[in-house]
């Protein structure tokens, strides 16, 4: 149909109303409704473990951090000694139970170094040689003083350390590993 308005020609669309358009309307809406709603329900899902990751409060606490290695009866003043001990370790939402190693120093009589077991050149698990008064990798002959410092081999850095604390007589060894 053709309408006339200040000498310009408009067509305008009427339409009847029909059960049939107006089951078709409603189908129309629902489907899109329902679809909306299932995006948003989607949407929702994948939003919420960023939220709680975001916002929820985190099991990291420092005060346990540390685990009880030895005790310093047990540690000989100037001898390394190779201790295992276990810890819990939480990564993100998994918590980890593992057994560890840590090359220990006894320094003094409330003194002591934890050395990580690995070599600073590639990684491999370096060894306390006696005789030789050093430790050496078997890898590449990385070689290591007491204190460790680098003495010889392709190794450019000294043994990483574990923050140690001491309390009632008894070594505690943090998770923390400081690069050398």
């Amino acid at each position: 149909m053709e309408s006339m308005e200040n000498g310009k020609k408009y067509i305008v669309a009427t339409s009847k109303a029909t059960p049939e358009s107006f089951l078709t309307q409603s189908r129309r809406s629902f489907y899109a409704a329902l679809v909306s709603a299932l995006g948003s329900a989607i949407g929702g899902a994948l939003a919420l473990p960023s939220v709680a990751y975001l916002f929820g409060g985190h099991k990291f606490n420092p005060k346990s951090n540390f685990v009880e290695a030895a005790k310093l009866t047990q540690l000989e003043l100037g001898k390394p000694q190779e201790v295992t001990f276990e810890r819990t370790r939480v990564d993100a939402w998994r918590t980890f139970h593992e057994k560890v190693i840590a090359w220990v120093v006894r320094t003094g009589e409330k003194n002591v170094v934890a050395y990580a077991p690995q070599c600073t050149h590639f990684g491999c698990a370096y060894h306390w040689e006696a005789t030789r008064n050093q430790f050496v990798c078997p890898c590449h002959e990385s070689r290591f003083s007491i204190d460790g410092k680098v003495l010889g081999g392709p190794a450019s850095r000294p043994l990483d350390r574990y923050s140690v604390r001491v309390e009632n007589g008894k070594l505690l060894i943090g998770s923390e590993i400081r690069k050398a």
